[in-house]
């Protein structure tokens, strides 16, 4: 049997979207806000369950969209995917290299930047939307709306990772590892108690 997998990775392709759909100028003063909010809450999330959790209020807020029972799994591995999602499966694999390189070389905002919007974007996989171009807008688009078009969630999402942090390719490497780090209580909000 074939497995099929989503991911997010270095790939030259064309940026998520040419167009820009609402420039800064052009927002409301209630979509102002709106930014003002969820860039206030990215920059004080301290973990991946509290990252995630704001990752789904967004997709919530700009799609609609909601499911549970999602698990987050950190493994090493070659620096061109940053992430993927096994699809059909719970599971989110991220990439504990590239995260780790960004968490000694950047700041904390870059750092919170990049697992929001690699986040949202495996979580957008995760609903069986297997085309990596239309998960690339719709993550673009979500980060635009909610962030504004400066912020680096935004501009990682247009534009690659690679090519908002050029030194990534400095750091690269074909192997795998095989440990891994399941993060516990991820998506914790969706979990019941049972007595």
């Amino acid at each position: 049997m074939k497995e099929y997998y989503s991911y997010y990775e270095n790939t030259d392709k064309d940026d998520a979207d040419k167009t820009n759909p609402a420039t800064s100028s052009q927002a409301s003063s209630t979509d102002k806000l709106q930014q003002q909010l969820y860039c206030g809450k990215l920059t004080r999330v301290k973990d991946f369950n509290e990252t995630f959790e704001l990752v789904k209020l967004a997709v919530d807020t700009k799609f609609k969209m909601h499911r549970a029972g999602l698990s987050l799994v950190l493994q090493v591995l070659p620096t061109q995917p940053g992430a993927y999602h096994v699809l059909g499966s719970n599971m989110i694999i991220m990439n504990k290299r590239i995260l780790d390189i960004i968490k000694s070389k950047k700041s904390l905002l870059e750092y919170n930047a990049y697992l929001f919007m690699v986040l949202c974007h495996e979580y957008l996989h995760s609903f069986g939307i297997i085309d990596e171009n239309q998960v690339r807008r719709m993550t673009y688009h979500l980060c635009m709306s909610l962030l504004g078009e400066t912020h680096p969630s935004t501009q990682m999402a247009r534009y690659q990772p690679w090519k908002v942090f050029p030194e990534l390719q400095l750091y690269q490497s074909s192997t795998v590892e095989n440990n891994f780090e399941i993060i516990k209580n991820f998506d914790k909000t969706t979990q019941s108690y049972i007595n």
